[in-house]
């Protein structure tokens, strides 16, 4: 147990030093958040006039910005050096069709599950259980799509699953700390629910959500030190891209220690590097 306990905190203290390294060469990747931010924020007042076409207007500007997200995260994470005006400019267009398919493979099944529990009187319990599910088993869908790059959809969603079942324990802990505070408060788990049930719709690869997450988290944490909740929304307006980057650095980082290799093999691995 001792030694499982030991590998835990050294696969998380390689990370968080991963991440550390990463956050320095990325500032300017929180400032494109921020301006993504705002371009999703005025776009989405337009497209809300325009009836089904602002939908899809959406849905690709969602895909656009997530994966221009996901390509920043990308070039943070080797950290040799740092990030440039022009990384954002070629970073949009990535991993387009990649948000595209696995949100297209999703939308068919959860329009079904909303149509199929409107007339059930549990059917709100059952479509957030549904969606809550999607949540965890889909968690590392950003991740998977680029550093993995699989061929299709289902393939992302088939290694997604996968990844959580041999790494379920190591993935969710640190977020499990994380949303503590929103959990323990008096109507924490309800919240956490709604929350995760977002989530689950887009597997973690809907723009506003990824910043929703951090906010949530900030406010939680506020809320627990005992902050005036007149105050502390707007300090965590402005820590929200920051902490925003670094949630994604360091999954990004934990996933690619975790990807590949086994409980066995790093268990291996560390008794190997003690023993020299």
């Amino acid at each position: 147990m001792s030694s499982q306990v030991s590998s835990l905190f050294e696969l998380y203290r390689q990370a968080i030093r991963s991440t550390g390294r990463s956050l320095r060469h990325s500032w300017i990747a929180m400032l494109a958040l921020v301006g993504f931010a705002l371009l999703f924020v005025v776009v989405s007042q337009v497209a809300g006039t325009l009836g089904i076409v602002g939908g899809f207007i959406l849905g690709a500007l969602n895909a656009l910005l997530v994966g221009a997200t996901l390509s920043l995260i990308e070039r943070s994470l080797n950290g040799a050096r740092s990030l440039q005006l022009h990384d954002i400019q070629e970073s949009l267009g990535a991993y387009f069709w990649e948000v595209i398919g696995v949100g297209f493979v999703l939308w068919l099944p959860i329009m079904a599950l909303d149509l199929g529990t409107q007339a059930n009187p549990y059917g709100q319990f059952l479509s957030s259980a549904v969606l809550l599910l999607l949540f965890i088993l889909l968690n590392p869908a950003p991740e998977v799509i680029y550093q993995v790059r699989q061929d299709s959809p289902l393939d992302v969603l088939k290694t997604c699953y996968e990844f959580v079942l041999e790494n379920w324990i190591e993935w969710f802990l640190p977020f499990g700390l994380l949303i503590l505070p929103v959990v323990i408060s008096p109507s924490g788990l309800e919240q956490f629910v709604r929350l995760s049930s977002r989530l689950g719709r887009g597997a973690g690869l809907d723009f506003f959500q990824l910043l929703i997450l951090p906010f949530t988290v900030l406010g939680g944490w506020f809320s627990y030190l005992g902050l005036p909740s007149d105050a502390y929304w707007i300090l965590a307006i402005l820590l929200t891209p920051p902490v925003a980057m670094s949630i994604l650095l360091f999954r990004g980082h934990l996933f690619a220690l975790l990807h590949g290799s086994s409980h066995r093999q790093r268990a291996f691995a560390r008794r190997f590097d003690d023993g020299r």
